[in-house]
């Protein structure tokens, strides 16, 4: 309704009125287009429904052949997540400001693995549905499909939608969390990703899977066998199994599990009460009290830590993803059928 002129007071109400309505029209607005960015369960059901069978089907194929690469295909997810973000980035192999990329920085290279399901994924999805699915969330679906198989028997549902990076260094890598890592420096690096303390015990637990090199290891163990917080019996047996006067030292493994490395289990939290994590870092959660509460917690029961290793997981995968796409619409281009040199989508 229009105000007659000779009605001051009103008009000023009116105008006051108009703008607060068009401030909570452009709050909705924003908030909407918010709602709509965010990663949503079921992201390809339209644009690609086949999407996460066909990754289920492409690690099933590459477990059947090689079951440690269900650790690492968790990992992979794990070192793109905690680098710039859920984007894909450590799957480049060429950075286009010249320079090596995190695959290539030491605290990934060699230890990284599983590549090539992630590719073999990407050419399978690229033949049902072309410049649909994200390499980020293909990374993201084959973690969750190795947690199923290696027995968490958890088939949980993984939020998609997340944009693919095109940027990687070799430097932007050493942000990860360290196996040399004091328990302090760990709470606050999982802290700098949102996740707390009890997550970052949670997702130590995925340890229970995979090997580590030697020089992950060896020399901090030493330190640790002075100290009285490994087994002599243990580190007798790393020492033989990494001789450091060889050249073959740094490509040397061993299982981080000692009992059930290719199952997912809560047995790594019942060798850490035995001095027997593999790992600095991995000792340093029984040396506080806090996280000694939770190791208790989860050596006592498999059933818990599983599921709170599920939710750990969904919220790992959600940190600082690129801005989303809306749904339906590609979330990278592929210069190949592989995710070695994704592009992004222009805004």
């Amino acid at each position: 309704l229009l105000l007659k002129p000779d009605q001051p007071g009103r008009t000023i109400m009116a105008s006051s009125s108009s703008s607060m309505v068009a401030l909570v029209t452009a709050v909705l607005c924003l908030t909407a287009s918010r709602a709509q960015g965010q990663l949503q369960v079921g992201f390809y059901s339209t644009t690609c429904p086949n999407a996460e069978a066909i990754v289920r089907g492409a690690v099933t194929a590459a477990f059947a052949n090689d079951s440690g690469v269900a650790a690492g295909l968790i990992r992979l997810h794990f070192h793109d997540c905690f680098v710039e973000g859920c984007d894909a980035s450590v799957l480049l192999s060429v950075n286009p400001g010249g320079g090596k990329t995190e695959r290539d920085a030491p605290p990934n290279n060699p230890s990284l693995h599983g590549f090539e399901v992630v590719d073999a994924a990407r050419a399978a999805l690229e033949q049902s549905c072309p410049r649909t699915v994200s390499c980020a969330d293909i990374l993201a679906f084959a973690a969750r499909d190795s947690v199923n198989l290696t027995g968490g028997n958890a088939l949980y549902q993984v939020p998609a939608g997340r944009r693919d990076g095109n940027i990687s260094t070799a430097d932007s890598a050493f942000g990860l969390p360290s196996p040399n890592l004091t328990a302090d420096g760990l709470i606050q690096s999982f802290k700098d990703k949102t996740l707390t303390a009890e997550e970052m015990v949670i997702l130590s637990g995925a340890h229970t899977l995979g090997r580590s090199h030697c020089d992950s290891f060896i020399f901090r163990n030493r330190e640790r066998l002075a100290s009285g917080t490994i087994s002599p019996t243990y580190q007798a047996l790393l020492e033989s199994l990494c001789p450091t006067n060889t050249v073959q030292f740094r490509n040397v493994t061993t299982m981080i599990d000692l009992s059930t490395p290719t199952v997912l289990d809560n047995n790594y939290y019942k060798l850490l009460h035995l001095n027997l994590g593999l790992h600095f870092s991995d000792d340093q959660l029984v040396r506080n009290a806090t996280l000694k509460a939770s190791v208790d917690a989860f050596a006592a029961n498999e059933t818990l830590w599983k599921e709170k290793f599920v939710a750990a997981m969904i919220k790992m995968g959600k940190i600082e993803p690129k801005r989303p796409v809306p749904r339906g619409r590609s979330a990278s281009i592929a210069a190949s059928s592989t995710c070695h040199h994704h592009r992004l989508l222009p805004p």
